[in-house]
């Protein structure tokens, strides 16, 4: 332990110090001394459940900041709920703490998480924490709710719907790209700080993902890439698409680093963590689409339309078509 660090609790004390004031305020949490947690589905609603789980040195580097971290952890899982258009319910955690963790590290992640909490207005329902002997290993479960047969899936989009985004994508995908090239001199300018932020600390759009019930034919998180996660809506919905990229969303430090030869649309295209909306919605509903983006706090773009050809195209402004060297992150 460092000299002059604050002592590490043993495992009921970070659970009292660290994990409980994140339970502060659900009934059903039961202070996060029971056995397990409980929660209510409204009537006329369904439950909604997802998990993923975040490795140090594979979903985030050991050195980033312990609250990103935290934050990030819950950040992906409600990024699922959004986009089958639940409400944020609860969530339980598993962490399982390498050897050398800190109180210090600890009280961040802890932070990072309830702030995530708050602005989603959900709070911890239980967990579990284990010392491991391999690296920092976080798993998240959340859960929501959604108005019974109003639920948002991959499957549901037709063959002449547009196709949508929220935010703006390839910010975090050309963070890495920046990172893993040790390109010291675009580390040091201020849009990578931009860029960075956007990788460690996404923000899920849990607001748009209800406003787009009953609108919306088919939605995915962006996750693993807006190539992958498009193939995998069309798949689902049995339709292809025609994607313009001019049309992609981008944010000025995007821009600015595309200027740059090493760093071009593929990686925008074929990256990851995005942790935006892609969804599908039938054209006689745009402007349904943008009322609900308005009212979310959230823009979104039409990038392009679906179609029956079963093939998903990405086209220059010139419409010859952009070949995906990256596909999307898959582990194996």
């Amino acid at each position: 332990m460092v000299k002059g660090a604050p002592e590490r609790p043993g495992e009921f004390g970070f659970i009292e110090t660290y994990m409980a004031p994140l339970a502060t305020g659900n009934e059903g949490a039961l202070g996060l001394k029971d056995d397990a947690g409980l929660f209510d589905v409204a009537p006329g609603h369904r439950a909604v459940v997802t998990t993923d789980a975040l490795i140090a040195g594979i979903h985030f580097r050991d050195t980033d900041p312990p609250d990103s971290v935290g934050a990030k952890a819950l950040a992906v899982n409600l990024s699922d709920l959004a986009s089958m258009g639940a409400a944020p319910l609860g969530y339980t955690l598993i962490l399982a703490l390498p050897k050398d963790w800190t109180a210090d590290w600890a009280a961040g992640f802890s932070n990072g998480l309830a702030a995530m909490q708050q602005r989603h207005s959900l709070q911890l329902l239980g967990g579990d924490t284990v010392a491991a002997n391999g690296p920092l290993t976080i798993g998240v479960t959340a859960f929501g709710s959604v108005p019974e047969g109003r639920q948002i899936m991959r499957s549901g989009a037709g063959t002449s719907d547009d196709i949508w985004v929220s935010g703006s994508i390839g910010d975090a995908a050309l963070a890495l790209a920046i990172y893993n090239a040790g390109d010291s001199d675009r580390m040091a300018a201020p849009e990578y700080a931009a860029l960075l932020d956007r990788l460690q600390r996404p923000e899920p759009r849990v607001a748009l993902g209800q406003k787009l019930v009953g609108i919306a034919t088919a939605a995915i998180d962006i996750s693993d890439g807006l190539a992958a996660d498009l193939g995998h809506l069309c798949h689902a919905s049995a339709i292809g698409a025609n994607i313009e990229t001019e049309n992609i969303p981008l944010s000025a430090a995007a821009r600015d680093c595309l200027g740059a030869p090493s760093y071009g649309m593929d990686i925008v295209i074929g990256g990851g963590d995005d942790y935006e909306l892609l969804f599908t919605a039938p054209p006689s509903q745009a402007a349904d689409v943008t009322q609900a983006a308005e009212r979310s706090g959230c823009a979104v773009t039409r990038i392009g339309r679906a179609n029956a050809k079963n093939r998903v195209r990405f086209a220059a402004a010139d419409g010859h078509e952009i070949e995906i060297k990256k596909p999307g992150w898959a582990h194996f």
